[in-house]
């Protein structure tokens, strides 16, 4: 299996307590490369110190990473064009690059509760989501058990049944090791985690939630009422009949096919080549949909 192969797998498998302190702790103020400020810090989070990110100004749009990923290795081209118009909350999920990770095997449902209590713990309590890859899966379990907190929802190259990716993927899970990942997503996370043995634990921890992937059930996708737009690459390892179909379960739904690979729309860190354009981006197609007034 090429390198490429190895990434389309690995950005697939992303990879309350209530009364815990809602303050955030360890705020701090930083600069980018586009002279843009933002605010980051840890708040607990079911046992976790999760650690986000926030942009800009105005309605909120909570940004969830694919897995095997980081803020930026997954955002960093979007953000900048994003927080034009918007307040953008990015966040790392359980054993993702700052954020810490917990005596649990990772699942999407935990992974979409520690979504909805970061954002209460943010005095937030609604928002549109944008979920990459893994991080689709997540914003689709969020709507699906905490709806009252989600406006609008984009998914981005989301799986939720097992037929959903080619069945050579789930052979090739079976097999996951921390060699096959790409350079970029490891140096990513080295970037943020001095702890050698974080890397090893995300990667375990994502693969082992995949192997075990189970279908959403109809019921529960055909459940959400909340507004969606469905982003897939012509070129993605999702397969465009299951990108279709979630649209049609989807009763709100709308769908855009964008040419190029798997993360390709939103200059993941790995698809970058010579010659990258903002202009490529779908974040106009992103702003259209969420700007829309519902009828």
């Amino acid at each position: 299996m090429n390198r490429i192969a190895s990434f389309l797998c690995l950005t697939l498998f992303t990879m309350i307590s209530c009364n815990e302190n809602k303050a955030e702790t360890d705020i701090m103020v930083t600069e980018i490369e586009e002279k843009m400020t933002f605010e980051s810090g840890y708040s607990p989070v079911n046992g976790l110190s999760m650690y986000y990110e926030i942009y800009g100004q105005g309605e909120p749009l909570v940004l969830v990473h694919g897995g095997g990923s980081t803020i930026q290795s997954n955002f960093e081209k979007i953000i900048p064009l994003l927080a034009k118009n918007r307040k953008i909350i990015a966040v790392e999920l359980q054993a993702h690059g700052r954020t810490s990770d917990r005596n649990a095997d990772l699942s999407f449902e935990q992974d979409a509760d520690d979504v909805a209590a970061l954002l209460k713990n943010l005095n937030i309590e609604k928002a549109d989501i944008f979920g990459f890859s893994n991080g689709g899966t997540t914003t689709l379990q969020i709507a699906i058990r905490h709806p009252e907190i989600v406006k609008k929802m984009v998914l981005g190259s989301a799986l939720a049944k097992r037929n959903g990716v080619p069945e050579w993927f789930w052979g090739f899970m079976e097999q996951a090791k921390l060699e096959n990942m790409p350079e970029q997503l490891k140096t990513a996370y080295k970037r943020v985690s001095p702890d050698s043995t974080g890397l090893q634990v995300m990667h375990d921890r994502d693969a082992k939630r995949m192997v075990s992937f189970k279908d959403i059930p109809d019921e529960q996708l055909k459940s959400i009422k909340v507004p969606a737009l469905i982003i897939i690459g012509d070129k993605d390892i999702i397969i465009l009949e299951h990108a279709i179909e979630l649209h049609r379960q989807i009763a709100n739904s709308e769908l855009a096919i964008i040419p190029g690979g798997h993360g390709e729309y939103i200059g993941e860190i790995t698809t970058i080549k010579p010659g990258f354009k903002e202009s490529e981006l779908v974040v106009p197609t992103i702003e259209k949909f969420l700007d829309k007034k519902e009828k």
